[in-house]
């Protein structure tokens, strides 16, 4: 399935910068069969909460003496380290936390910070970097500029996604097996779930509802349109638009502003569009 700009920009509530994402995540996630309404749904809530909705894609090593001595003690309080020495300054901090795991060299091989986590499921590591750059047909070198990207920022999300068989997941609708896949453990589950719940909702009801075609929906009409207009209204979904369809129109009328004539036309159904997408 193809996303909308509306629905691009009703799940990444609060990003400014949506629309940036549109076409990469239509060019994207088809690449990588994220490509129904489940497995968008679940990669969407997933990587929105790793990113705070897209806006956070490079990590953030800028720490003080006493957030060193509390996320990575391991390497500063308990390793004998001042993290005094360290505090505010990015480069030397994932230099020493990233020294000799995960492909990476020593502290003086720079690699901790030149594989840093970047995109929007962080990739980090030369390993990963390594293994994603052979998949998309590049050097590590061109991968490292590429995940500044926003489509490599992306890409690397799906890659990570379709390595660890995440579709899988959310063909089952298993939002906590997910989560521990991602995560190794559940943190963050409530707002993932309620991220994912939301995305579904959204998907729906964008798919539904975001017509190209003129409505002009009045008393006595029947179908498949009166029918969406009724779920979007909150009265009983009969696909008959009958006298207590035309008084609950009037009411909402009545109660946005809008001509009470009873008559679902473009400003009716536009705000009852936009309520639902609302939520």
């Amino acid at each position: 399935m193809k996303l909308s700009k509306g629905q691009v920009r009703a799940m990444l509530t609060g990003n400014k910068e949506w629309a940036k994402w549109f076409e990469p995540l239509n060019l994207m996630l088809p690449k990588y069969e994220i490509n129904t309404v489940d497995r968008i749904s679940m990669f969407m809530a997933q990587c929105m909460h790793e990113s705070g909705n897209f806006r956070i894609v490079k990590e953030n090593l800028n720490y003080s003496e006493k957030g060193l001595n509390s996320v990575f003690s391991k390497y500063f309080k308990k390793a004998g380290r001042d993290a005094a020495d360290y505090a505010r300054d990015p480069e030397r901090i994932a230099n020493i936390v990233y020294a000799n795991r995960m492909g990476n060299g020593d502290t003086d091989s720079g690699d901790g910070f030149r594989f840093r986590g970047r995109g929007i499921i962080q990739l980090t590591g030369c390993n990963n970097y390594t293994a994603f750059a052979e998949s998309v047909g590049m050097s590590v070198d061109e991968v490292v500029d590429y995940l500044e990207t926003t489509q490599g920022s992306l890409e690397s999300a799906c890659w990570f996604w379709d390595t660890n068989k995440l579709n899988s997941y959310a063909d089952a609708n298993d939002i906590e097996g997910c989560t521990k896949r991602i995560n190794g453990g559940y943190n963050g589950l409530a707002d993932r779930n309620h991220h994912w719940l939301d995305c579904k909702h959204r998907i729906f009801m964008s798919d539904r509802t975001e017509l190209a075609r003129p409505v002009l929906l009045k008393l006595g009409m029947k179908g498949d349109d009166v029918k969406e207009m009724q779920e979007l209204l909150g009265v009983d979904a009969d696909g008959w638009f009958g006298a207590m369809t035309e008084k609950a129109v009037k009411e909402f009328q009545k109660k946005y502003d809008l001509v009470e004539d009873g008559v679902v036309g473009n400003s009716t159904f536009k705000k009852l569009q936009k309520l639902a997408l609302e939520g």
